[in-house]
């Protein structure tokens, strides 16, 4: 059995596992809750392209604003693996981590663990010691055969399904929404967001097949007002109402009461790095995750609706980004200069020359995000930073004061 003298040996271990290596069945999550015993709270597993991590965080700020006690399993992260596991909002110490580690190791002799399913036995464990009175499971990667699928989930929430990862999980929207569908329960309960209507037609053929039952969060929650959120862009109001409309279900199902002037506390303070961020630096920035055509047609929404005129825009995407269909929404998030900044020490960003050329004569490369940053210092308005969680986690590494929320004046 693998034990672990401190949190560094552990991150090492980490590493050793291969953040990429993935092997999609549920065998070893399975045998893991066998031995470990299954969470016993009250959970929603939230599943999707773009905006899961919004929809996590809009629901786990709603039940904090009510007085529960409660985990959230998000993913990525952008320095540390400790910001994949919260309760109530904040990070376990790194001494927690290596005693979470050590107990999965004794429970998971044997099954060769991938990274995900190591931190997702890790946050059931976790939890669970923590006493939490509900959790939101983020899935990593698609539905079917992602960790969290092991995992018991009173509700399954579907947040907006759109072409990504179809090296992994099949060619076309069809067979991701298949992959993603597969996260219903037989018999359970699942709440949609906004879809594609091939998307909700393989949706509600699936809860049909499983007996489930598929409800869509317009029919449940009416959307936040403009300006409500603590998360920027109009495509943040329909995951605030995914968010609520589950919200409302749950409380229904659990016996807990639900208070408006508590759910439009919780809507507001919601936050999460690298949504529409806006960061006080020089020059002005705003950090956005989109790494995607549909991400990106809602960073440009959010754009357009705050009245933003970036005179810049520096943008990074992997290798295997299906880059056509996104040209021309990166041209028209600004009319000045396309920045393509490298990223260091990562194999699978495409290189910025490369990049620049596919993006044509606006775009220039440059080294890394500090070369691309540095000339516009002492500029007024904001430069949009996008394109690749990657790229967002070079400036925080750089500046990790940036990743919490800031503080009310």
């Amino acid at each position: 059995m693998r034990r672990f003298k401190d949190f560094p040996e552990f991150e090492a271990h980490l590493d050793t596992l291969g953040l990429f290596r993935m092997d999609l069945t549920l065998g070893r999550m399975e045998a893991f809750l066998r031995a470990a015993g299954e969470p016993k709270f009250p959970a929603v597993q939230v599943v999707g392209t773009n905006g899961k991590g919004s929809t996590s965080t809009f629901l786990a700020s709603l039940f904090s604003a009510h007085g529960l006690h409660a985990g959230l399993y998000i993913s990525p992260h952008f320095v540390s693996v400790r910001e994949r596991l919260l309760v109530d909002g904040a990070m376990l110490s790194e001494n927690e981590w290596v005693e979470l580690a050590n107990e999965v190791s004794a429970c998971s002799e044997g099954l060769d663990l991938t990274y995900f399913e190591m931190l997702t036995a890790m946050a059931v464990l976790g939890f669970r010691r923590a006493g939490v009175q509900a959790a939101i499971w983020e899935a990593g990667l698609g539905g079917t055969w992602d960790a969290t699928r092991a995992l018991p989930a009173d509700l399954v929430l579907f947040a907006p399904i759109g072409l990504d990862h179809e090296a992994i999980l099949g060619p076309g929207l069809e067979r991701i929404a298949r992959d993603k569908a597969g996260a219903m329960r037989p018999g359970g309960l699942a709440l949609t967001g906004p879809q594609e209507p091939p998307v909700l037609e393989i949706l509600l053929r699936r809860a049909e097949e499983l007996g489930a039952t598929l409800l869509r969060s317009a029919d449940l929650a009416d959307l936040p007002p403009a300006g409500s959120l603590g998360l920027n862009g109009p495509h943040q109001r329909e995951n605030a109402r995914l968010a609520l409309a589950a919200w409302r279900l749950l409380t229904e199902g659990q016996g807990w009461s639900r208070d408006a002037g508590a759910q439009s506390s919780g809507l507001s303070r919601a936050f999460i790095p690298g949504r529409m961020q806006r960061v006080a630096y020089d020059p002005p920035l705003i950090l956005d995750g989109a790494h995607n055509a549909h991400a990106l047609t809602a960073l440009a929404a959010a754009v357009r609706e705050g009245g933003v005129h970036p005179q810049a825009t520096v943008f990074a995407c992997l290798k295997d980004k299906d880059l056509k269909p996104m040209i021309p929404l990166i041209l028209g998030l600004s009319d000045g200069p396309i920045l393509v900044p490298g990223i260091p020490d990562n194999e699978r960003a495409m290189p910025p020359e490369e990049l620049a050329i596919r993006l044509g004569p606006r775009a220039r490369p440059c080294a890394d995000l500090r070369a691309a940053l540095n000339p516009l210092a002492g500029s007024v308005e904001p430069v949009l930073v996008c394109g690749s969680l990657y790229l967002l986690a070079e400036f925080y590494k750089q500046n990790p004061w940036s990743l919490t929320r800031p503080q009310a004046a």
